[in-house]
C-alpha cells in the first residue's frame, strides 16, 4: 500500500492590506499563491472608511478572506463621529471579524497625539459594543497604548497586538490583559535579536503570525512587495527559534487565530 501523502500545513495570515494599490494588478494570483503555500485564511485589514469598504468587497469575493474595519491612527484627524457611525454599520457585515487597525503612532504623528488617543478610546468602546476583538497598532507610544487599553478595559474585547516590536516586559503587559502577540516578517531580519528572544519565551497560545503585506517582506524578499504566501517564512523562523517543527507552529498559531477572531476551524 503506498504511503499517504503528508497533510499540508494550514496557516493564517492575521494581517494584510489587500486593498492597497500594490495588489491592484494581480490580487487573484496573490490569493492563489497564498492558498498554494498553505495559507487557509487571510485577515484583510482596513485603515480608513474607503479602505474598509474595499476590504469588505474583497472579503465578499474570496471565501478565505475576512475583513477587519477601523481607523488607523494616521487617519484619526480625518475621521469624525459620522464616519465612525458608518464604520459601525459596515462592521455588522458577516465577514467582518475584528475592529482595527487602531491605536497610536507617535513616530510619524500624522494625526495630533491627542486626536489619536480620542479616536483610539472611541474605537475600543465601539469594538466592545459590537463584541469584536481589536487589532492594535502601537509605534513609539508603548506606555500610552497600554494606558488606553487598561483604562478602556480593552481586554474585555480581546484581540491582538499587531506587528509586535517591543521587549519582554511589554509583551507581558499585553499578555496580562489577554491579548495575543502577532509576529511579522521582521523576525527574519538579522537585527531582530530582541524580538527573537521575546518569541522564544512567549506562551504558545499567545502567538499569531502575520505579513502586514504589502509591507515588511521577510528575508529573502526584504525590500520587495510582501504578500500573504510569505507568512510561511515567518512560521519557519518562529519554529527555529522555539525549537519546534514548523507544522507545530502552523497548527498552534492557526488554532490561536481561530480563537481570537472567532473563526470556524479552518
Amino acid at each position: 500500500m503506498p504511503a499517504r501523502p503528508r497533510e499540508q500545513m494550514i496557516l493564517i495570515d492575521t494581517h494584510a492590506h489587500l486593498d492597497m494599490p500594490e495588489f491592484a494588478a494581480d490580487l487573484p494570483q496573490v490569493i492563489q499563491r497564498a492558498r498554494d503555500a498553505g495559507v487557509s485564511t487571510i485577515m484583510a485589514v482596513g485603515i480608513d472608511p474607503a479602505s474598509c469598504r474595499r476590504t469588505i468587497e474583497i472579503a465578499e469575493a474570496y471565501p478565505n478572506v475576512f475583513a477587519v474595519v477601523g481607523v488607523h491612527p494616521h487617519d484619526a484627524a480625518q475621521v469624525g463621529e459620522s464616519e465612525l457611525d458608518g464604520l459601525k454599520t459596515l462592521a455588522r457585515h458577516a465577514k467582518v471579524k475584528a475592529w482595527g487597525e487602531i491605536g497610536l503612532d507617535f513616530f510619524r504623528n500624522l494625526s495630533p497625539p491627542e486626536i489619536q488617543q480620542e479616536r483610539f478610546r472611541q474605537q475600543i468602546a465601539i469594538a466592545k459594543e459590537l463584541k469584536l476583538p481589536v487589532v492594535i497598532h502601537s509605534r513609539s507610544a508603548t506606555q500610552e497604548t497600554i494606558t488606553c487599553l487598561q483604562q478602556e478595559k480593552a481586554g474585555d474585547a480581546g484581540g491582538v497586538i499587531h506587528c509586535f516590536s517591543g521587549d519582554a516586559k511589554t509583551a507581558a503587559q499585553y499578555l496580562e490583559m489577554g491579548f495575543a502577540i502577532s509576529i511579522p516578517g521582521v523576525i527574519t531580519f538579522n537585527k531582530a535579536q530582541e524580538l527573537r528572544a521575546v518569541v522564544k519565551g512567549l506562551p504558545a497560545e499567545a502567538i499569531l503570525l502575520e505579513t502586514d503585506a504589502p509591507f515588511l517582506a521577510p528575508v529573502p524578499h526584504r525590500g520587495k512587495r510582501n504578500e500573504p504566501a510569505y507568512v510561511q517564512l515567518t512560521a519557519a523562523i518562529v519554529a527555529e527559534i522555539r525549537g519546534q517543527d514548523i507544522s507545530e507552529v502552523a497548527a498552534i498559531t492557526t488554532k490561536n487565530a481561530c480563537r481570537v477572531f472567532h473563526l470556524d476551524k479552518r
